[in-house]
């Protein structure tokens, strides 16, 4: 048996909610829900199928949300979607589902799903999706979004449209048969396909009468929440994108519409068995399971852990039984067939599938009802990869059960540690502690995702990776059976077998083999580091696998140069091990220069840090321009050159990323006027750096600081993206904005999200904001005669060249006709978008506001961005001197 956690707080368990579990026990049904990025799942219909119908429920997400905006913070790309991930993880803790994705990647915002599939991978992202559902078996599938324009946004169609091909294909053997050789699933055929429609989409007073109808909004005595409680507590996690919900109760209808697969008229899951009877001979076990909830007494919940183990021990002989007979490598496919019979083989699979994953949840539940804590953590937060780093690992187990737990021994799985034979029996409330010295045997700890380089519209799956990281004992070995230890052969590790998990599985874990009742039981934990914060108590974190030197420059940072003067460049070192020596040096393009060319480096002490800064600046023979820089140390013939990225808000686990030591490299043509820059920070982005890179003395100010007497110092104020959404205090300073204006001052603000503005009017005179964006990122530009095109720096279309992810969002859809508009693009087949660009004058001042997403291309180092801002910050100045 297996009991394992995540790395995050230890989960304990109220007696309700092991009743709850109890009574899924006897519920063998799937259902799963599909869209395209994170938060756009049903999270009140997930939260009642868990708990109300105790299905298995899931999320199947297209993306991870990369795309998208921050409002908590400035990690965009790939740091947005780690951030949304786990917020994906967190919100299916609330709500009882579980998180699966395809690999596509959310490249930003489509209009259309042709758009989409010219950019993802169409028939990889299908296949992802297929792969899932042969893997869950959902009985039904759900759809957030229809297949057509009603949907919004291009990936939200294209959710749609691979939902039903996969819904299709996941049953025909002949479809993506690569993944039924070796790889543990047949084809799956779900019962039915239904779109979950609602008020985006129906019309008022349209008839529903050929939907189904449901009411997902009861109440749940076991959890003490409704469903509608527990989806805002779910959506709420997904602060990212600032969706905190205000709670709901009472009745809540969804409404579906069949697109595929047998009909229903009343229930979703019409002609499903979701009994023990749909198993063969599954009958006997569902009595066992209905005597344990008979006898389940909340106030002893550990009354109940004889009877589990008698249903353990049943489900774990039944499917050793289908595994002796069918022989070791072909569980899943018997006849060893590269395209078999779903009929041959369905009541062999659907059997092995219902016992293997109710064992699981058996096993879990015994846990639960023994009150069973157990906790390994390191006294580090980092630990040098590879056999370079001893660390110690401290253990604890309890026993909060009236039931004797002896504790055999203690192991260890993807970090190699001595076994220890403990041999210890824990009375009721005894604890047995314990600390074993491990080293690393895997490499760093990066999303697997991240691993490797992928492209525009999909991330790719690495190619391999030691067997250690990918097996876990205790689960189903190679030879098909439930085994009790780590000896086992291990699988070959397959790229496949990562499709479609929300995180990897490979964690440093220590592993307690124990003893209950005669029965033989393993739970495994991750290894986490903790540490007692004097405010918040204590605290968990995953444990972070580094290299041994660590290489960091200044994040989402660009090296702009306008002339021949040279700039600092900071590279900080930090030891991953201790006593770690070797040489660090910049590598440039032709016709740069740097001081001094390198630098040798010794690291005494574990987490010790060196910053040494480079002297870089462009020769006569720099091309002007975008290039890149690379921060290289070398140790003992070995090169490193990756950073580390830490990740920390309070409603997910900390996470860590390792970005390449790279950073733009820009020379251009650029002059500028005014020199003091007050600049309000919004959602968090990145600008204010870029500025001070082309010579800019920025100065944040917080919101009560703007006043028309603080302003008159500045020569102009920029608003950070979203600030008109995310800081309530404007709403009280616009007129002390207005006036600084009126006075003669230059106000730039930057993209404004068109729902939930904290005041009507964001500028001097009306304009109305709207969702319209141009999404291509190199559309072509019409440029209008205007002041701002034409000084200090002259705007051709050639600065509109080279960006990345969207040209522009949010821009207004109607305005005043006090604002000028400067330029004008399309997205293909559609018709010019003038605002991307407002100026007005507003007494001696000027106003202006923009959508162009220049808070994603200062960042990058797109050199035409850099002079669209300071033509914006100019506007109306003298020269500079």
């Amino acid at each position: 048996m297996l009991i394992e956690t995540k790395a995050q707080t230890p989960k304990t368990y109220t007696s309700s909610e092991i009743l709850l579990g109890l009574k899924k026990l006897n519920v063998l049904g799937s259902v799963m829900y599909i869209a395209a990025h994170p938060d756009d799942e049903n999270t009140r219909l997930i939260a009642y199928m868990a708990n109300e119908r105790l299905l298995e429920t899931s999320y199947l997400s297209c993306t991870r949300g990369d795309g998208g905006q921050n409002l908590i913070g400035p990690e965009l790309r790939e740091g947005l979607g780690v951030i949304r991930t786990q917020e994906l993880l967190a919100a299916r803790r609330t709500d009882g589902g579980r998180q699966f994705f395809t690999r596509a990647n959310d490249f930003g915002f489509s209009k259309t799903p042709e758009e989409t599939f010219r950019i993802w991978d169409k028939e990889q992202v299908l296949a992802d999706m297929v792969w899932v559902i042969r893997q869950r078996r959902p009985d039904v599938l759900i759809t957030r979004f229809p297949p057509d324009a009603r949907a919004g946004h291009g990936h939200h169609a294209a959710s749609a449209i691979l939902a039903a091909e996969a819904f299709d294909a996941a049953g025909d053997p002949k479809r993506f048969p690569e993944q039924l050789k070796d790889n543990r699933v047949l084809p799956w055929k779900p019962k039915r396909l239904l779109w979950n429609t609602g008020s985006f989409f129906v019309k008022p007073g349209e008839n529903m009468d050929g939907y189904i109808k449901l009411d997902a909004g009861g109440y749940n005595p076991l959890l003490g929440q409704s469903y509608g409680e527990i989806a805002a507590r779910s959506r709420s996690n997904h602060r990212s994108q600032g969706f905190g919900s205000a709670a709901q109760r009472g009745e809540a209808l969804e409404y579906f519409q069949p697109v595929k697969g047998d009909k229903a008229t009343k229930d979703l899951f019409e002609g499903v068995d979701q009994t023990w009877n749909r198993v063969p001979g599954g009958a006997a076990v569902g009595k066992l399971i209905e005597e344990v909830i008979r006898k389940y007494d909340p106030s002893n919940p550990s009354a109940s852990v004889a009877g589990l183990l008698v249903l353990k021990d049943r489900l774990t002989k039944a499917t050793n039984d289908i595994h002796s007979a069918t022989g070791d490598d072909s569980w899943a496919n018997p006849k060893n067939e590269l395209n078999p019979s779903y009929e041959d083989n369905k009541e062999l699979f659907t059997k092995t599938y219902w016992e293997r994953q109710k064992l699981r949840e058996v096993e879990s539940l015994i846990g639960a009802c023994l009150g069973l804590y157990a906790e390994s953590t390191s006294e580090t937060a980092f630990i040098s990869e590879r056999n370079s780093d001893k660390f110690k690992v401290n253990w604890v187990l309890s026993n909060r059960s009236r039931i004797p737990v002896k504790l055999r021994r203690i192991f260890t799985t993807n970090i190699s540690g001595q076994d220890s034979i403990i041999d210890k029996t824990l009375s009721y409330d005894a604890s047995v502690t314990g600390r074993i010295q491990c080293i690393v045997v895997g490499g760093r700890s990066q999303p697997y995702w991240l691993r490797e380089p992928g492209t525009v519209g999909m991330y790719k799956i690495p190619a391999f990776t030691t067997k250690s990281e990918f097996y876990r004992p205790g689960h189903f070995g190679h030879d098909g059976r439930v085994h009790s230890d780590e000896s086992i052969p291990p699988f070959d590790y397959k790229p496949q077998q990562l499709v479609g998990l929300a995180e990897p599985f490979e964690e440093p874990t220590l592993g307690f083999d124990i003893e209950v009742l005669g029965s033989h039981l393993i739970v495994k934990v991750p290894v986490q580091y903790k540490h007692t914060d004097p405010v918040l108590g204590e605290l968990y974190q995953p444990l972070a696998v580094v290299p041994p030197v660590l290489v960091n420059l200044p994040p989402a940072r660009s090296y702009v140069f306008a002339d021949a003067q040279p700039k600092t460049v900071p590279v900080t070192l930090r030891a991953g091990r201790a006593g770690v020596s070797g040489n660090l040096a910049l590598a440039l393009p032709a016709g740069w220069k740097c001081e001094p060319a390198t630098v040798p480096f010794a690291l005494a002490a574990k987490d010790q840090e060196l910053t040494v800064n480079f002297q870089v600046q462009p020769l006569a023979g720099a091309a002007p321009g975008r290039a890149e820089l690379r921060a290289t140390a070398t140790v003992a013939g070995q090169a490193y050159a990756r950073g580390i990225q830490k990740i920390e808000y309070p409603h997910i686990p900390t996470q860590f990323l390792f970005p390449e030591a790279v950073a733009p490299l820009v020379k251009l043509d650029l002059k500028r006027r005014g020199q003091n820059v007050a600049y309000l920070m919004g959602a968090g982005d990145e600008v204010p750096d870029a500025l001070r890179q082309i010579g800019y003395t920025v100065t944040l100010l917080d919101a009560k600081d703007l006043t028309a007497a603080n302003l008159k110092k500045f020569d102009a104020l920029v608003v950070g993206v979203r600030a008109y959404n995310t800081v309530d205090r404007l709403k009280t300073q616009q007129p002390e904005i207005l006036k600084y204006i009126e006075q003669g001052g230059n106000v730039v603000v930057q993209y404004v999200v068109a729902r939930g503005t904290v005041m009507p009017e964001i500028g001097p005179y009306p304009m109305k904001l709207s969702n319209d964006r141009v999404t291509v990122e190199d559309a072509p530009v019409t440029l209008k005669k205007h002041q701002l095109l034409a000084a200090p720096n002259k705007i051709t279309e050639q600065d509109f060249r080279g960006w990345v992810q969207e040209q522009g969002l949010y821009y207004p859809s109607s305005w005043d006709p006090k604002y000028q508009t400067v330029i004008s693009s399309s997205d293909p087949g559609e018709l010019a978008k003038e605002s991307a660009i407002l100026v007005t004058d507003y007494g001696k001042g000027h106003y202006i506001y923009t959508g162009l997403s220049l808070f994603r291309e200062l960042p990058a180092g797109v050199p035409g961005a850099y002079r669209i801002i300071t033509n914006m910050i100019s506007y109306g100045k003298e020269v500079a001197q």
